[in-house]
């Protein structure tokens, strides 16, 4: 709907591995490949190519969504992902 993202697209998954073990839902942060610097986006780098990771559309989703996994962050980008979204939905 809207500016909603309208596609299957590679995410983060947000919530930690605890959260995920016992429920039946993930909160992910979508990624794009074309983007520009935005507070609430994230440049990362994925599969030898750089790309965004979407804080401002973060959402719940069924676990049953989530296709395929495709490797990790790395320890840097995932402390800039949180900081982002402390700064976004936190502070």
């Amino acid at each position: 709907m809207g500016s909603e993202i309208q596609k299957t697209r590679t995410c983060i998954i947000v919530t930690p591995n605890e959260m995920n073990d016992n429920l039946k839902t993930v909160v992910i942060a979508p990624m794009t490949s074309a983007s520009r610097k935005y507070p609430t986006r994230v440049k990362v780098k994925h599969n030898n190519r750089e790309g965004w990771v979407l804080i401002d559309q973060i959402r719940t989703i069924d676990k049953i969504r989530v296709v395929k996994k495709f490797g990790s962050l790395s320890e840097k980008e995932i402390r800039e992902c949180k900081r982002v979204i402390r700064e976004t939905y936190v502070d």
